[in-house]
């Protein structure tokens, strides 16, 4: 045999499969290119922030912190909303009946009047006292007569009686307001304290 015949043939040589390889090569850097770019868009997204020019994050500033607010709370109680008590520290007579009338003519509910105890010194100076839970009714009260001292209930009750019934503020009438007319009646728009409440 010849030495042609011998050897097989290999048919025509292509470049095809050099091509092939190239282009597979070129593919998955664009596919790994691609898959980078994705992956940092996706990242950017999530932070939150916006695909901004440097002009217009100058111009538009995004506040991130909170600052705390202090709300306050007005409140306000209607004059029938509560009794008052009226006794008589003064020692002049009929001065607690009198201005129980006055009160009354000013829109409170006010409680047959009455002497304070026989162990509470005449009284010099009014003073307005509430139960707990009342110091808004009382400053109302203390408004009225000219703005006089507030101050939270003693124990035991001034009255001749020991007790309020159902009022929960008293006024103990000294002799500075005894047996006189109140003076001209301030607005009955109720006294406004206000709360402070916590932010949040």
């Amino acid at each position: 045999m010849n030495q042609e015949q011998r050897r097989p043939s290999r048919g025509p040589v292509s470049r095809g499969g050099n091509l092939n390889s190239t282009m597979s090569i070129v593919v998955a850097a664009v596919a790994v290119l691609l898959g980078f770019l994705i992956l940092r868009d996706i990242r950017s997204d999530s932070g939150g922030g916006s695909t901004a020019t440097p002009d217009q994050a100058t111009d538009e500033a995004i506040v991130t912190d909170t600052i705390p607010v202090e709300t306050t709370v007005v409140v306000t109680v209607p004059l029938t909303a509560f009794k008052v008590q009226i006794a008589n520290a003064s020692k002049v007579a009929g001065s607690a009946g009198t201005m129980t009338t006055e009160l009354q003519g000013r829109g409170f509910i006010v409680q047959p009047a009455m002497n304070s105890s026989e162990v509470t010194p005449k009284q010099t100076a009014t003073v307005v006292y509430f139960l707990p839970g009342f110091e808004v009714q009382a400053a109302q009260v203390a408004e009225q007569l000219g703005g006089v001292a507030t101050a939270a209930m003693p124990a035991p009750i001034p009255t001749e009686t020991g007790k309020l019934g159902e009022a929960s503020v008293l006024i103990l009438l000294g002799t500075d307001l005894a047996g006189k007319p109140l003076a001209t009646p301030v607005p009955t728009v109720p006294v406004a304290t206000e709360t402070t409440l916590p932010p949040g």
